[in-house]
C-alpha cells in the first residue's frame, strides 16, 4: 500500500492525494471482494460462513449431538476467527439455518430462525443450533490433511483457507453479494441434478453445456414456484455465466360451488416476504388498480396459502393472474451472476461447466491429498508392527534390556536392529501387549496394512482410478439426495411463459367507462367522463376552443394524423381528467414543434384511411398499418417541403376533392392505390391548384357537406362533377360552402348539423 505514516517512525511521508487515495481504496476494493462478498468457487462458502461452520465443527456440534445456544457459536466465531460485529455473524448463521432461504440449509436450528413474512430471528440468547448433513459433508475429513490451514487473525488459532467439499455448495445453495466493482448472484439448484451433470462431466470432460442442461433442468429454489424462462434462455445463461429467470407463484382455482370460485397461492417466488406481497396487493386495490380483484386474505398456517377473491365469477383467472403478476411479486426475475473466486482467489464469471469442473477438480485433490495422509500413517503403523513382530521372537530379551540397561532405547535399537520410531513404540508397550494372542492380531493387521498401502499407491499412481473414486463418491450423494428423498426431490416446475396477453391484462386494470376526448385549437388533451357533454358548453382557457371530439372508452386507443404526414397513437386510458384544462397534446402524441394535428379517431385496425397532401396526392392506407406506440409517430405520406392536407375514414365507393380554383372532382375509390407509405398519386389536376378538402361517400346516400350556417346538405346530382382521378374538376354547385371544406373545421357546427340530420 506504500508508505504510509505510523506513531513508531513519527515521520509523515508526502504523497500526491490520488495517489493515496487510489492505492488504499485499491486494497479496501480487493478485501471486500475477496474476503466477504465473492464466495470461492470450491466450496461455495464466503469466509464468514466457512468460519461459522469449523467453529461449530470444534465446538462438536455433529447433526447427531445436543444444540448449543447461538450465542455460543457466534462467540466462539468473532472470539477465534472473524474479527467482526456479533450482529452480522449472527445473522449470517440465521440465514445458514433458514429452510426458506437456503435450499438445504447448513444449520439445524432450534428456536425462532424467522419466518417468510420476513419477521426476523429471536436472539441469538433465545436460539440453538448444530450442524446438518449437508455441513458435515462440507467439512467432511477436515482432519485428513485435505486442505490446508492458515493463522487466524491474531495467530492464536488456525482456520481452513477452503473446506474439502465433499457437497457442490456453490450451485447448491446459490450466493448473493455485492463487492466494489462486481457482484454475484448465483439461484439454488438441486443436488440430485447437479451430481447426474457432475458425473457426465467426469465420463467425458469435453460435455457442452447443452449436455449438462440434460441433467440440470434450471434452479430450484426452497420456496417452489414456477419458471417460465424459455429453453434458449436458460441455456445462453449457463454458457455465458449471465442472464436471469422469470419465476411465478404457483396457484390453483378453488370450486366454491354454484359456479363461484376462488384462486389459492401455494408457493410464492424465491425471497419474496409474504406479509409485503399482501400488503402490495392490498394498496393496488385500494388504489382500484386491480378491477378484476374483489379481495385478497392471507390464510397461511405452516404452509401459504393465499386467497384472491374474483370481482366476478366470470373473471379469466389466467388474466386476474398475468395481471398481479404484472403488478406484484408474484412474479419476479431472479438474475444469474456467476461471478466467484477460483483457486487461484481471482474472481471470474464462470459457465456452469466451469462453475462444476472445478469443484469436481478440488474433490480429486482431496482425495489425492487425503491418500496421502492415510498412506503416511499406514507407512508409520507398519514401521510399528515389523518392530513389534521382531520382538515378539525373544520377548526374554527384551524385558532384560528393559530392567536392566542403562539406556534401553539405544540397545533395544543395536541388538534388534530397529529403528528409533520403533523402539520408542516397544519401551511404550503395555506389559498386556505382549500376550501371544495379540502376536496374532498385529501380524492380522500387517497384513490388512498392507493390502491398504497397496491399495493407496495405486490409487495415488492412476488418474483413472482417483476420477473413478470422485465419481462413486459423487453417486454416493446423489442417492441420498435423490428425487424421492424429501430433501431432494425437485420443488421448482417449469413450464412455458404462455401466450402473450398483454394487451387483455392492460385492459383488464382499467375501469371501463365511457369516455369524451377533446382536443383543443392550441393543442390541450383531456377526457370528459360520458358521452352526454354538449361540446358547446366545454370550458376552455381564453381564445381557445374544440378542434376534434371524440366519444370513446377508457380502454379505447386514440390514433392522430398530423400535418407532418405521420400517425401517432395515444393510450385514453393516460389522458387526463375533465377538471382542468388537461395536458399538452405533445406529451401524449409527441408531436414536433411544426406539426399541427389534422384528424383524431378511436382506433380500428380494419379500418381503411385516406391521405391527402396540400399538393393534391394521396393514397389509401390500412389503421392497422400505421398504428403504433412509437415516440415519434409513424410515417405514412411523405409530404417533402409541404404539409398533409387530411385524413378521412373510408366510407363509401366515391371519393369527392375540392381545390382552391373552386373546382370538384368526383372519381372512384378503386382508381386509388392501397399503401402503407409513400406520396401516393395524383387526386385532382390543375395548374397552380391546392387541393382544400377530401372525402367519401355511398353513391346511393349522395354527396353530403355542411354550410356555413351548419345546415346539411345532400346532393344527389354529383355525377356533374364525376371524371378520373386528376383531371382538374367542374365548378362547385351552388350552395357549397365557400371555404371550399365538406366539414367545418368548427366541431360544435358539426355535431349539431349530425344531430339535426
Amino acid at each position: 500500500m506504500g508508505d504510509v505514516f505510523t506513531p513508531e517512525d513519527g515521520e509523515i511521508f508526502e504523497e500526491p492525494f490520488d495517489e493515496a487515495l487510489s492505492k488504499r481504496y485499491l486494497a479496501y476494493a480487493l478485501s471486500t471482494i475477496t474476503q466477504r462478498a465473492l464466495p470461492d468457487a470450491r466450496d461455495g462458502l464466503k469466509p464468514v460462513h466457512r468460519r461459522i461452520l469449523h467453529a461449530m465443527r470444534v465446538l462438536k456440534l455433529n447433526p447427531r449431538d445436543a444444540f448449543k445456544k447461538s450465542a455460543r457459536v457466534v462467540g466462539d466465531v468473532i472470539g477465534k476467527f472473524h474479527p467482526h460485529g456479533d450482529q452480522a455473524v449472527y445473522d449470517a448463521l440465521v440465514r445458514l439455518a433458514q429452510d426458506f432461504a437456503s435450499r438445504y440449509p447448513l444449520v439445524e436450528g432450534q428456536g425462532n430462525f424467522g419466518n417468510v413474512d420476513g419477521d426476523g430471528a429471536a436472539a441469538m440468547r433465545y436460539t440453538e443450533a448444530r450442524l446438518t448433513e449437508a455441513a458435515e459433508l462440507l467439512l467432511q475429513d477436515i482432519d485428513q490433511g485435505t486442505v490446508d490451514f492458515r493463522e487466524t487473525y491474531d495467530g492464536s488459532e488456525e482456520e481452513p483457507i477452503v473446506l474439502p467439499a465433499a457437497f457442490p455448495n456453490l450451485l447448491a445453495n446459490g450466493a448473493t453479494g455485492i463487492a466494489v466493482g462486481m457482484a454475484t448472484s448465483i439461484p439454488p439448484h438441486n443436488v440430485y441434478e447437479l451430481c447426474r451433470a457432475s458425473r457426465t462431466l467426469i465420463s467425458n470432460p469435453e460435455a457442452s453445456v447443452a449436455q449438462l442442461l440434460r441433467s440440470v433442468k434450471g434452479p430450484d429454489f426452497p420456496t417452489g414456484g414456477i419458471c417460465v424462462e424459455p429453453p434458449e434462455a436458460v441455456r445462453e445463461a449457463y454458457e455465458t455465466g449471465r442472464g436471469g429467470f422469470r419465476l411465478r407463484a404457483r396457484w390453483d382455482t378453488e370450486d366454491l360451488g354454484r359456479g363461484t370460485w376462488q384462486i389459492v397461492v401455494t408457493e410464492i417466488p424465491y425471497q419474496v416476504q409474504k406479509s409485503k406481497l399482501v400488503e402490495r396487493i392490498a394498496q393496488l386495490l385500494d388504489q382500484k388498480k386491480l378491477p378484476l380483484l374483489e379481495d385478497v386474505r392471507d390464510e397461511s398456517a405452516e404452509d401459504i396459502r393465499l386467497v384472491l377473491v374474483p370481482k366476478s365469477k366470470n373473471v379469466d383467472p389466467a388474466v386476474l393472474m398475468a395481471a398481479l403478476n404484472k403488478l406484484s411479486d408474484l412474479e419476479t426475475r431472479v438474475s444469474l451472476n456467476l461471478n466467484v473466486l477460483d483457486p487461484a482467489g481471482t474472481p471470474r464469471v464462470m459457465s456452469l461447466k466451469d462453475a462444476l469442473r472445478i469443484w469436481l477438480d478440488h474433490r480429486r485433490e482431496v482425495i489425492v491429498r487425503r491418500a496421502n495422509t492415510r498412506l503416511a500413517k499406514v507407512e508409520d503403523r507398519l514401521e510399528v508392527l515389523a518392530g513389534y513382530i521382531i520382538v515378539y521372537a525373544d520377548l526374554d530379551e527384551v524385558i532384560r534390556i528393559i530392567r536392566f540397561e542403562d539406556e534401553p532405547k539405544q540397545e533395544l535399537m543395536r541388538a534388534f536392529s530397529l529403528t528409533d520410531r520403533q523402539a520408542e513404540a516397544i519401551l511404550n508397550m503395555r506389559l498386556r501387549a505382549l500376550r501371544k494372542l495379540e502376536e496374532l492380531e498385529i501380524r492380522k493387521e500387517e497384513t490388512n496394512l498392507k493390502a491398504e498401502r497397496g491399495e493407496l499407491k495405486a490409487l495415488l499412481a492412476s488418474e483413472d482410478k482417483q476420477w473413478a473414486t470422485v465419481d462413486g463418491e459423487v453417486a454416493e450423494l446423489e442417492t441420498r439426495y435423490g428425487p424421492r428423498t424429501e430433501l431432494g426431490r425437485r420443488r421448482t416446475d417449469f413450464e412455458e411463459a404462455g401466450e402473450d396477453i398483454g394487451d387483455v391484462v392492460a385492459e383488464a386494470l382499467i375501469v371501463r367507462e365511457p369516455i369524451l376526448v377533446v382536443v383543443s385549437q392550441k393543442g390541450w388533451i383531456r377526457a370528459l367522463k360520458g358521452h352526454g357533454h354538449d361540446i358547446g358548453a366545454i370550458a376552455f382557457k381564453d381564445g381557445d376552443s374544440a378542434l376534434f371530439t371524440v366519444k370513446c372508452e377508457t380502454i379505447d386507443k386514440l390514433i392522430l394524423f398530423a400535418t407532418d404526414g405521420k400517425f401517432y397513437a395515444i393510450d385514453a386510458s393516460k389522458l387526463p381528467g375533465g377538471r382542468g384544462h388537461g395536458d399538452p397534446l405533445r406529451l401524449h402524441a409527441g408531436l414536433p414543434e411544426d406539426a399541427a394535428p389534422l384528424a383524431l379517431f378511436k382506433h380500428d385496425p380494419e379500418r381503411e384511411l385516406l391521405i391527402a397532401s396540400r399538393e393534391g396526392n394521396g393514397f389509401r392506407v390500412k389503421e392497422g398499418d400505421v398504428f403504433a406506440f412509437k415516440k415519434g409517430g409513424k410515417q405514412a405520406l411523405n409530404v417533402g417541403e409541404g404539409e398533409a392536407l387530411a385524413c378521412v375514414p373510408v366510407s363509401g365507393s366515391k371519393i369527392a376533392v375540392s381545390n382552391n380554383k373552386k373546382r370538384l372532382l368526383i372519381f372512384d375509390l378503386e382508381d386509388l392505390p392501397q399503401m402503407s407509405r409513400g406520396k401516393g398519386v395524383r387526386l385532382m389536376g390543375g395548374k397552380g391548384a391546392e387541393l382544400i378538402d377530401v372525402t367519401t361517400f355511398d353513391p346511393k346516400e349522395g354527396l353530403a357537406w355542411i354550410d356555413g350556417a351548419g345546415r346539411r346538405h345532400v346532393s344527389e346530382d354529383w355525377r356533374d362533377w364525376e371524371g378520373k382521378r386528376a383531371q382538374a374538376g367542374s365548378v362547385r354547385p351552388r350552395g357549397f360552402p365557400k371555404t371550399g371544406k365538406f366539414l367545418p373545421s368548427d366541431p360544435v357546427a358539426v355535431a349539431r348539423a349530425m344531430d339535426s340530420a
